[in-house]
């Protein structure tokens, strides 16, 4: 389960989709999450699917790689699911001693669930997609017109972009963890969902010490390098909005329309 956890990973390959600017790509992934919630049909999110589908095959990520990202966080779906099923109110079609399922719950559920499987995977390919830095110096350059307002954009982007990086990071030393504590008799797979917990909780403590050494050690290379805050830092690579960028911003564009027309028109 740990290392089906995909967020935050980069998964390196040649694609049209990995050589976008991350600024554009940034920007997609954060209107897209919001037209997920504009849509209200089935007609809507098969046109969300469509389009998420199209970046899949020209990212070149297998969608194999792609869907186990969504095991970890099936818990999380089937209670959303669950929740607006029974918590509607509407045409009762199946009534349990006080909950009550109604058609609307039901639409409601599909309809919740689907836009999460949605949203997760969109979110995934943001980082599938995006090296790091690259990450970096987008959420960077987005945030530098605030400059002016006070706020750090660089320190921010950095936060973020090693908060991310980080993840794939922990997923591994968990793992090595709970390795080497089956190797001594635990058992982290037999009982209800309670004793699995309970049986996670011995892991915490090794974890947590692992990361404040991962973590003091980037600060010591990040001393040892001199890098400091406030300071104006240049890059190897000035990240440029080229044609092919123009490109998909316009399909993008078209995209946002067909899902507005579906929406309010049609």
């Amino acid at each position: 389960m740990i290392r089906d956890i995909t967020l935050g990973q980069y998964y390196q390959t040649e694609s049209w989709v990995h050589r976008l600017d991350p600024r554009l790509k940034i920007i997609v992934t954060l209107l897209y999450i919001v037209l997920l919630f504009m849509v209200d049909d089935l007609i809507g999110f098969a046109i969300a699917y469509a389009g998420l589908e199209a970046v899949i095959i020209a990212s070149r990520v297998p969608r194999r790689f792609i869907l186990k990202g969504l095991k970890p966080v099936f818990l999380i779906i089937a209670f959303t699911l669950i929740v607006n099923m029974f918590m509607t109110q509407g045409e009762v079609l199946v009534q349990i001693w006080k909950l009550h399922i109604t058609r609307e719950g039901l639409q409601m559920a599909a309809f919740m669930g689907i836009r999460l499987i949605l949203l997760i995977i969109g979110s995934s390919l943001l980082t599938l997609t995006t090296r790091p830095i690259s990450l970096t110096d987008g959420i960077e350059a987005l945030l530098s017109p605030f400059k002016k307002l006070g706020l750090p954009a660089h320190e921010l982007a950095m936060m973020m972009t090693i908060a991310l990086r980080f993840i794939p990071t922990l997923l591994e030393e968990t793992d090595k963890i709970m390795k080497a504590q089956q190797a001594r008799g635990a058992d982290f797979e037999s009982g209800n969902i309670l004793r699995r917990g309970k049986a996670l909780v011995p892991i915490l403590v090794p974890l947590f010490i692992s990361a404040f050494r991962i973590a003091q050690d980037l600060a010591m290379a990040m001393e040892a390098r001199c890098y400091g805050c406030g300071i104006r830092r240049t890059r190897m690579n000035e990240i440029r909005f080229s044609r092919r960028d123009l490109a998909a911003a316009l399909l993008f564009a078209c995209f946002i329309a067909v899902i507005v027309l579906e929406r309010f028109l049609w």
